[in-house]
């Protein structure tokens, strides 16, 4: 909704600065314990505010900047690009900082000190990051090109409210809304945890970080190639989207019949958990640019931040009820993984139902001609 109202500019300063805020606030040196403590739920609270916002960036970016063959691969490359964040995450947790079920005498001083050490590292080091990027924005980043790229850039798009009584009312954006926030946050929320569920079939810490890492990686890969091929071959996002759902479901699937080892007697080994959880981050992820896409030409001219703001919204709920969950049912993770392939299949249906259409492109395509 910012971009909408501010500008993209404005914006993006605006939710840079939060995060410099934020992680300059997990960074100050305090020896009181719930000081700390305050400061840094403050920083993670301005910096969760600043979060949906880039998020939302991709689809708004890319109609403002590229013409329509190239809409769909900016949009993909600006959105998953978020993405490999997440995965260096899963990376520099574990690699970094070591694990306490991991530390040899972790009573002593000396080592709790060096996990405390290795733990204010990365939070200096992300306050250099995110600093260094609001730099770069703070000296170029200008709102818009000097002349459209296309039609549907330079159009007249439709009041806040206006746009709110237009997606409430709009019975194919919520299906397809729904379509998107389920399976994305469970497995956001799934994704959060993966190291505790894959603890008791006795994986590390480690290992649950670099399967975390390569599906997002994969995701990234494969998202891209799949939004050149949607701006080659115009109007089959949502063909696309049944092949990455189909895939995710069948993934989600093997992954949570392999846990049931007891049950299904399928080979538990290291290499299919890493097929498994890699191929299901990886339609998944890779589904998100596709998924932005196909809300803005069905709900255009609703504003692409408004639109693409409700759908992370939602998914956020859909991640925040499963983690709420989890606080009461946190002794087995069997529910959980079934959540997985349950959510996939619901998808899967919602688009088989959704009838597409392409408005902005519609738009672009004849007044152009």
């Amino acid at each position: 909704c910012y971009f909408f109202i501010l500008g993209l500019r404005v914006t993006v300063l605006l939710t840079s600065s939060l995060m410099v805020l934020g992680a300059g606030l997990r960074c100050v040196p305090v020896s009181d314990l719930e000081i700390r403590k305050k400061l840094v739920h403050g920083g993670q609270l301005l910096n969760g505010l600043a979060g949906p916002t880039v998020m939302n960036a991709a689809p708004f970016l890319s109609t403002t900047w590229f013409s329509p063959d190239e809409r769909a691969t900016a949009t993909a490359i600006a959105s998953l690009l978020n993405y490999l964040g997440s995965a260096a995450a899963f990376l520099v947790g574990p690699l970094v900082v070591p694990p306490p079920n991991g530390t040899a005498h972790l009573g002593a001083h000396s080592n709790t000190q060096h996990v405390k050490d290795r733990i204010e590292a990365v939070l200096y080091a992300e306050f250099g990051m995110v600093s260094l990027i609001f730099s770069a924005a703070l000296a170029y980043f200008p709102s818009r090109p000097p002349f459209p790229p296309s039609v549907a850039a330079a159009s007249q798009r439709l009041s806040y409210r206006r746009s709110f009584c237009r997606l409430l009312s709009n019975f194919r954006f919520l299906m397809i809304a729904l379509a998107y926030a389920i399976p994305l946050g469970v497995f956001s929320g799934w994704s959060g945890v993966l190291d505790l569920i894959l603890t008791p079939i006795h994986v590390s810490q480690v290992d649950a970080g670099w399967i975390g890492f390569w599906s997002i990686v994969g995701g990234c890969v494969v998202g891209i190639a799949m939004a050149r091929f949607a701006d080659f071959i115009r109007g089959m996002l949502k063909f696309i989207l049944l092949l990455l759902l189909s895939g995710a479901t069948l993934a989600s699937t093997w992954f949570t019949l392999t846990c049931l080892t007891t049950v299904t007697h399928l080979p538990l080994t290291t290499a299919t958990l890493y097929t498994s959880c890699i191929l299901l981050g990886i339609f998944l992820n890779s589904s998100v640019p596709i998924f932005f896409e196909l809300f803005v030409e069905t709900v255009y001219p609703v504003p692409e931040g408004i639109s693409c703001g409700v759908v992370t919204f939602l998914s956020n709920v859909f991640m925040g009820v499963l983690l709420f969950f989890l606080t009461f049912y946190h002794t087995e993770f069997s529910w959980f993984n079934w959540c997985l392939p349950g959510s996939c299949l619901l998808s899967l249906l919602l688009i088989l139902c959704f009838r597409e259409s392409y408005d902005r492109l519609y738009l672009d395509v004849v007044v152009s001609v």
